[in-house]
């Protein structure tokens, strides 16, 4: 894809991050199947059925727990096949998002510049899936 679409896409999964309801991080990701009309959004956020107060929101150890990340809502959302997609995300997977995409054979992840903060906090985590995503063979930026 060209750089023109990749700036496109992780402006779309920008824009996709304002709609989590997280006090204190959105996320958004965008996939696009090989065929570039097929396109599936997701946002970090609790499932459909599961009730996002906004006491559960403001207690961290209950968000976190019910917390549906970005990654995986958009492989979730896809009514497309994930081989050989284009992952666009705000932010670094974690490692057990790294391993979703892994399974369903995204072939590419590309992710926007994050803060110093979030990169110091979540250095081991971005290091870790880094490294799952670069030994399944996924070419990856971030």
């Amino acid at each position: 894809m060209s750089c023109k679409w990749d700036a496109r896409f992780l402006a779309l999964a920008a824009h996709v991050a304002q709609w989590s309801k997280d006090p204190s991080t959105k996320v958004g990701a965008v996939l696009v199947g090989e065929d570039i009309r097929e396109v599936a959004l997701g946002y970090n956020g609790f499932p459909p059925g599961i009730e996002d107060s906004p006491e559960r929101l403001s207690d961290r150890p209950t968000k976190l727990r019910l917390t549906l990340h970005a990654e995986r809502n958009v492989l979730d959302n896809a009514r497309f096949s994930c081989q050989g997609a284009t992952l666009y995300a705000t932010h670094p997977p974690c490692s057990a998002c790294a391993l979703s995409i892994v399974s369903r054979g995204v072939a590419r992840v590309h992710v926007s510049p994050v803060s110093p903060d979030f990169a110091t906090r979540w250095r081991s985590e971005i290091f870790y899936s880094h490294d799952i995503l670069r030994e399944a063979g996924i070419d990856i930026n971030f």
